[in-house]
């Protein structure tokens, strides 16, 4: 089955990194990432979700967690330089990264912000993320994920 390219899978062309494009069915109802792995058919742990953060110091930042977890926001503010955390407000979030709810992808954000990656990541040979659209995940090396958003690999959990 082929589908669209999105934003996200052309910046990873543009790198030369492999991965796969992967359609599931969407819930408007449920747009959690345990819903998504339920639907590929995939342990939670490898598909993270990425969740936009602001901090009190240094403004607007990204995390990328297991799709079950909660980001740690004082683990995250104190690994983003800011002495507090608070995630930004559903309706930003078009506005700052271009992408809504349920398809946010930590890439082709509409500008550059600083990107953390939970350490699990690194466990797994490959993960999954928003392909920046609801209804399709990229599927890549954890190590490639890292090279393409420029993420530091911390605890954010």
């Amino acid at each position: 089955m082929k589908h669209q390219k999105t934003n996200a899978a052309r910046i990873l062309d543009r790198m030369g990194i492999t991965y796969e494009l992967v359609a599931y069915e969407v819930d408007e109802s449920d747009l959690s990432a345990v819903h998504v792995a339920a639907q590929l058919g995939q342990n939670v742990e490898q598909v993270f979700k990425t969740i936009l953060l602001r901090g009190d110091r240094n403004g607007v930042f990204v995390c990328i967690v297991p799709g079950a977890e909660e980001v740690n926001l004082k683990l995250a503010a104190s690994v983003s330089g800011n002495k507090k955390a608070e995630t930004v407000a559903m309706k930003e979030l078009l506005p700052l990264t271009g992408y809504i709810r349920g398809g946010c992808s930590p890439l082709g954000m509409k500008k550059p912000y600083p990107i953390y990656l939970h350490s699990s990541a690194n466990q797994f040979p490959f993960v999954y993320i928003s392909a920046g659209q609801r209804g399709l995940q990229l599927k890549l090396a954890p190590t490639d994920l890292i090279k393409a958003v420029n993420a530091t690999v911390t605890d954010l959990i």
